[in-house]
C-alpha cells in the first residue's frame, strides 16, 4: 500500500488540494493523510470562498473538480439512499459529466487499433463530430460498407489507467476512513467502494454493455412495443462498441411528441410496463432509464439506449422484491420488516421498536390514500430514508431497483402528470402473489430451503473446528455489555456452585465406597485397619460438605 501511495503521490496531492480548498481539510487531517504522505500543510493553506454553499453542495463541487472517476462515483452513490443522507443524494443527482469531445484524430487511432484495420475499410462514412460526449466515451454516427447505419461508441484515450489509479486511491481512503470514523466502519465503506469498482470497470469494458443489450433484447423478444438496438459484434471490442443506429424522439422532448401526434399517456404506460416486466418477471433490467436513454419510434414503440448499467436480481432477491411489493400493496408493517430480516440487512443491535414505529408511520401516512394515487417514488425515497436513519443497509441490487423505479416515475409523470406507476405495478404484484402460491413454486421454495439446511448442517463441523483452532491460538475474544456483566457473573457463580456441589458429591461417594471396603478389611489383624477409618471418613466428609454449603451461601449473598 505504501508503494502505491508513493507511485500515485501526484494524484494524492491533487485530491488533497481540492479537498482543502473546498473546506474538507479536516477529513484528510483526521484520517492522517498529511502524515502518511509526508505532505507539508503549507501547500494546502489556500481555501476558496464557498461559505454560501452547504456541505453537500461542496461535496458535489469537489467530485466535479476531481474528474470522471469521482463524478461516476457520485452518480453511482446517488443510488444508495440507504447509506447516504437525503440532502447528499439530492446533490449527487445533479452531477454533470459533460466534457469536451476528443479530437477526431485520436478517435480514428483508437478505432483502427481496436478493429485492426483502417477506418475507411470498415466504414463508408464516419461523422467527425460526436452526437454525444461523456466522461468515459463519446458516440459517433457512421455507416458500414454494407450501408447499415450504426452508432459507434469510442472510449477516451488513457481513461482506464486514470480511473484505475483513482480507484486504488479511493480504496485506500476508504480503509483509512473505516479506522477513524464509526459510520464508515458500520457501512463497510471498503465494500461500497468495491461495488463501485466492479460497476465502473464493467462500464469500461464495452463488451459487457453489448452483452447487456443482448440480454434485454431476449427479455423483450416478441414484444412489439419495445426496441433494443442490434449489436455488431464483429466491430465491437472492450474500447469500441458498434450498434444499430435508430432514429427516434427522446422522451425529454414532450412538446415535440405532442406536436407530432403521439399519445403521451400510452407512452408512459408502455415505459412502465417494459421496466416492470424486466424487473419482476425476468430479473434483468435497465438501471438508468432517464429521459435521455429512452425514445419513441415512428411505430410508437419504446427504444432503450445506453446499457452500461443493467441490474440483475437473483431468484431469492426476486422473491424478496415480490414480498416487499406485496407488503407495500397490503400496507403491512410486519410483513415489510419480515422481508428486511430475510434479506439479512437489519443490524443486530437495531432498536426494533423504533424501526417498527417508523415503518408503521409510513403505513399510516399512505393508508387512507387510494393505491393508484400513491407516488411510488416518494414512498421508496421515504423507506430508504428510514433505512438510513436506522443504518439498515439495503442490498445493492435492491437499491438499484429503487433508484430505477424513482427515475421511471419521474419520466412517466413528465409525460402524463396524472399517471401513477402503481396503476401498472398493482397487477404485477397480484400476479407475483399468485405465482408464489402455486404448488410447484411452493415445493421449489421448500426444496431450496431443505438443500440450504443440509448445506448448513454439513458446514457445522468445519465451523466448530475453526472455532476450536482459534481458541487454541488465543484468537477468541468475547465482548460483553457492562449492563449485562453482573447478571452474567451471578449466573456463572450459580453454575459453578452446582458444578462444585456435584463434584463434591461424586468425590464423597468414591471416598465412602473406599471406606466401606476398608470396613470389610478391618477384620484383618494388620495394624493399619485397627484405625477407626469409618468414623473419621464420615466426619471428614460432613466437614467438607459443611464448608461447601457455607461457600455457596456466601456467594449468593
Amino acid at each position: 500500500m505504501l508503494g502505491r501511495r508513493v507511485r500515485h503521490l501526484s494524484r494524492y496531492k491533487d485530491i488533497a488540494q481540492i479537498l482543502v480548498a473546498n473546506g474538507f481539510g479536516w477529513f484528510i487531517d483526521e484520517i492522517g493523510l498529511f502524515d502518511l504522505l509526508s505532505l507539508p500543510r503549507r501547500l494546502f493553506s489556500g481555501r476558496e470562498d464557498r461559505e454560501s454553499l452547504s456541505t453537500y453542495e461542496r461535496v458535489r463541487v469537489v467530485l466535479e473538480k476531481l474528474g470522471p472517476t469521482f463524478v461516476k462515483l457520485g452518480q453511482i452513490a446517488s443510488l444508495r439512499a440507504d447509506v447516504f443522507p437525503p440532502e447528499l443524494i439530492e446533490q449527487l443527482a445533479k452531477l454533470q459529466d459533460d466534457v469536451p469531445p476528443v479530437a477526431f484524430a485520436e478517435v480514428r487511432k483508437i478505432v483502427e487499433d481496436e478493429l485492426g484495420q483502417p477506418l475507411d475499410e470498415v466504414f463508408r462514412a464516419f461523422d467527425e463530430e460526436p452526437v454525444g460526449s461523456a466522461s468515459i466515451g463519446q458516440v459517433h454516427r457512421a455507416e458500414l460498407r454494407n450501408g447499415d447505419e450504426v452508432a459507434v461508441k469510442v472510449q477516451r484515450p488513457d481513461i482506464r489507467r486514470k480511473i484505475e489509479i483513482d480507484l486504488d486511491i479511493l480504496m485506500d481512503l476508504a480503509r483509512l476512513a473505516e479506522r477513524h470514523f464509526e459510520w464508515a466502519a458500520h457501512y463497510e465503506l471498503t465494500g461500497v467502494v468495491e461495488e463501485f469498482r466492479h460497476t465502473l470497470l464493467n462500464e469500461l469494458n464495452y463488451t459487457v454493455e453489448a452483452h447487456n443489450a443482448d440480454r434485454l433484447r431476449r427479455v423483450h423478444e416478441g414484444d412489439s412495443y419495445v426496441r433494443i438496438p442490434e449489436i455488431y459484434w464483429e466491430y465491437t471490442t472492450p474500447r469500441v462498441l458498434t450498434m444499430e443506429y435508430v432514429r427516434g424522439i427522446k422522451l425529454q422532448h414532450r412538446d415535440e411528441l405532442i406536436a407530432k401526434g403521439y399519445r403521451t399517456d400510452e407512452i408512459a404506460r408502455r415505459v412502465t410496463h417494459a421496466v416492470l416486466t424486466q424487473m419482476l418477471v425476468h430479473g434483468v433490467f435497465h438501471a438508468d432509464p432517464h429521459p435521455g436513454n429512452l425514445a419513441v419510434l415512428p411505430d410508437h414503440s419504446i427504444l432503450f439506449m445506453d446499457f452500461g448499467m443493467v441490474g440483475r436480481l437473483s431468484a431469492d432477491m426476486k422473491q424478496h422484491l415480490a414480498g416487499l411489493v406485496i407488503a407495500l400493496m397490503r400496507r403491512d408493517t410486519r410483513a415489510i420488516l419480515r422481508v428486511l430480516n430475510r434479506m439479512g440487512v437489519v443490524p443486530h443491535d437495531i432498536d426494533e421498536h423504533r424501526l417498527y414505529r417508523d415503518v408503521d408511520h409510513l403505513r399510516e401516512k399512505y393508508y387512507e390514500i387510494p393505491l393508484t394515487q400513491i407516488s411510488l417514488g416518494e414512498a421508496v425515497s421515504e423507506l430508504f430514508a428510514v433505512a438510513y436513519r436506522h443504518r439498515v443497509r439495503i442490498p445493492a441490487d435492491l437499491a438499484l431497483v429503487g433508484k430505477a423505479l424513482v427515475t421511471v416515475e419521474g419520466v412517466v409523470e413528465g409525460l402524463d402528470p396524472s399517471f401513477r406507476i402503481l396503476n401498472i405495478a398493482e397487477p404485477f404484484g397480484r400476479a407475483l402473489l399468485k405465482e408464489r402460491a402455486r404448488p410447484r413454486q411452493f415445493a421449489s421454495y421448500l426444496a431450496r430451503g431443505a438443500v440450504e439446511g443440509l448445506e448448513f448442517l454439513s458446514d457445522v463441523p468445519r465451523h466448530v473446528m475453526d472455532i476450536l483452532r482459534h481458541w487454541r491460538q488465543g484468537k477468541i475474544r468475547i465482548e460483553l455489555e457492562m449492563a449485562e456483566l453482573d447478571a452474567l457473573t451471578r449466573q456463572l457463580v450459580r453454575i459453578g456452585n452446582r458444578l462444585s456441589f456435584s463434584i463434591t458429591l461424586l468425590a464423597f461417594s468414591i471416598f465412602m465406597t473406599g471406606l466401606l471396603i476398608a470396613t470389610v478389611l478391618k477384620k484383618s489383624p494388620a495394624g493399619l485397619w485397627s484405625f477407626p477409618t469409618t468414623e473419621v471418613g464420615v466426619a471428614v466428609g460432613l466437614f467438607l460438605l459443611f464448608l461447601l454449603i457455607l461457600s455457596i451461601w456466601r456467594s449468593n449473598k
